[in-house]
């Protein structure tokens, strides 16, 4: 998407991250600590497309907890090897 390469966005994204220390707020939230490498928007740029640059709207996560939030780990996971074949 052409909007996550502008620079406003790049600003805002850095802005945000600086904001929450880079840190998952999820994690942070969970007593854990991770490295933040997203910036989420909390409502979609699809269906509130006025919200894309309130920083407000946005929170730093890292990668599984992002994954977590779009419901894409099933799709991420391999499947584990299992031989049915007996020695």
């Amino acid at each position: 998407m052409k909007f996550y390469k502008s620079k406003e966005w790049m600003q805002l994204r850095l802005k945000a991250l600086k904001r929450d220390n880079f840190e998952c707020q999820l994690c942070k939230d969970a007593g854990r600590y991770h490295k933040a490498e997203n910036v989420h928007h909390m409502k979609e740029i699809k269906t509130h497309p006025h919200l894309s640059l309130p920083l407000s709207n946005l929170q730093c996560l890292c990668v599984t907890c992002h994954n977590k939030v779009h419901d894409r780990l099933e799709s991420i996971r391999v499947p584990k090897f299992i031989n049915e074949e007996r020695w």
